[in-house]
C-alpha cells in the first residue's frame, strides 16, 4: 500500500520505507500464514465432498464459503509477506478476513433446530424453524455490515475510520447474537435436563451415543473459537486500523487463525453426515415418509394426529 511519510511515497521496502512505515508495521509471517492458507484449503474441499456425499446443502454452503474466504485472505496476508505495502493484499486480508467467521458460525447456528427436533419441540420457548430464522437472518446482518465496513476500508485513506467504525458494529452485533444463541441453547438444554425423565427413547439412545457427543463436542468448541475471534475484533477495530493490537501479529495469528482454524477443523473432521444424520437431507426424507406412512396405516389416527405430522414435516 502506498503510504507517504516524511514526504515520500513508499510501495515497496527501501532503507527510506522500511516495514514499520507500514500499515501492520511487520512483515506477517510466511510459516504461519501458508500454514492456515492449506488447511483452509484443505477443509474447502472436504467440506464439498462430504457435503454432497451426505447431502447436508445448506451446512456445506455455509463451510465452504467460509472456508474459501480463509484461504483467499491468507493469500492477501501472503502476498503482504512479499511487500508489506502491496495495496492489493491488505484490501484482500481486510475483506475476506473479517467477514469469513460470519459463514463459519452460520454451520454452527444451523445445528440448533435439528437439536430441538432430536430432543424434543416441547422443551423449546420457540419452534424449531425459527432458531434458524433469527440467528442466520442476525448473520447475514452483521456480515453485510462488516462486508461494508471493511470495503470502505479499503477504498480510500478518508473512509478508513468510517469503514472500521462500521465493521466494529458488525463484529459487536455478531458477538450479541453469539452471546443469545449460548443463552438460548443453554436454556433450552437446561429444560431438557430438568426433564429428562420424559425425553423420548430415541433422545435418550441420541444422548448416549459416542457419535453425537463428539459432534455436540465440536460444535460447543467452534462455538467458544468462534466467539473469541469475535471478542479479539472489537478492541483490535475499536482503535482503527493502526492500534497496538491491530499490529500485534501473535495475538492475530493466536486469537484470530488459530481460533477459526480450531472451529473449522471441529466442523469438518466431526461431520453432521456421518456424526450427526439429522441434519442431512436423505434423514429428513426418510423421517417424513415414515410419519406419512404411520399416519396413513393407522386407523387410529385423528385429523389433528395429521395435522401435527404436518407441522413436524414442516419445521424440518
Amino acid at each position: 500500500m502506498s503510504i507517504p511519510y516524511g514526504g515520500l511515497d513508499c510501495s515497496n521496502v527501501t532503507p527510506e520505507c522500511p516495514v514499520e512505515f507500514s500499515v501492520l508495521e511487520y512483515r506477517p509471517s510466511l510459516g504461519a500464514n501458508a500454514f492456515f492458507l492449506a488447511i483452509f484449503a484443505l477443509c474447502a474441499i472436504l467440506q464439498l465432498i462430504f457435503g454432497i456425499k451426505w447431502k447436508t446443502w445448506t451446512f456445506c454452503f455455509a463451510l465452504t464459503c467460509g472456508c474459501i474466504l480463509e484461504f483467499v485472505g491468507y493469500i492477501g496476508r501472503v502476498l503482504l509477506w512479499k511487500n508489506p505495502y502491496n495495496t492489493e493484499g491488505f484490501e484482500i486480508q481486510i475483506i475476506c478476513l473479517i467477514i469469513a467467521p460470519a459463514f463459519t458460525a452460520a454451520g454452527v447456528y444451523l445445528t440448533l433446530k435439528h437439536f430441538v427436533i432430536a430432543f424434543g419441540r416441547e422443551y423449546s420457548l420457540i419452534k424449531p424453524q425459527l432458531y434458524t430464522w433469527i440467528f442466520i437472518s442476525a448473520d447475514i446482518f452483521s456480515l453485510l455490515l462488516q462486508a461494508l465496513g471493511a470495503i470502505l476500508s479499503t477504498v480510500g485513506a478518508s473512509d478508513i475510520t468510517v469503514g472500521s467504525d462500521i465493521a466494529l458494529a458488525g463484529i459487536c452485533f455478531q458477538v450479541a447474537s453469539l452471546a443469545f444463541f449460548g443463552v438460548t441453547a443453554t436454556v433450552y438444554f437446561t429444560r431438557v435436563w430438568q426433564n429428562r425423565s420424559t425425553v423420548s427413547d430415541e433422545a435418550k439412545k441420541l444422548a448416549h451415543s459416542l457419535r453425537f457427543r463428539m459432534f455436540a463436542g465440536g460444535i460447543v468448541l467452534a462455538y467458544l473459537t468462534i466467539l473469541t475471534r469475535c471478542c479479539y475484533r472489537i478492541p483490535e477495530l475499536a482503535g482503527g486500523w493502526g492500534n497496538s493490537v491491530y499490529r500485534t501479529e501473535v495475538l492475530f495469528i493466536v486469537l484470530d487463525g488459530v481460533m477459526i482454524t480450531m472451529a473449522t477443523l471441529a466442523l469438518t473432521l466431526l461431520h453432521p453426515g456421518f456424526f450427526f444424520p439429522r441434519l442431512s437431507a436423505p434423514f429428513r426424507m426418510r423421517k417424513k415418509k415414515e410419519r406419512r406412512a404411520q399416519s396413513s396405516e393407522s386407523p387410529e389416527s385423528s385429523g389433528s394426529d395429521l395435522e401435527e405430522a404436518k407441522v413436524v414435516e414442516d419445521s424440518e
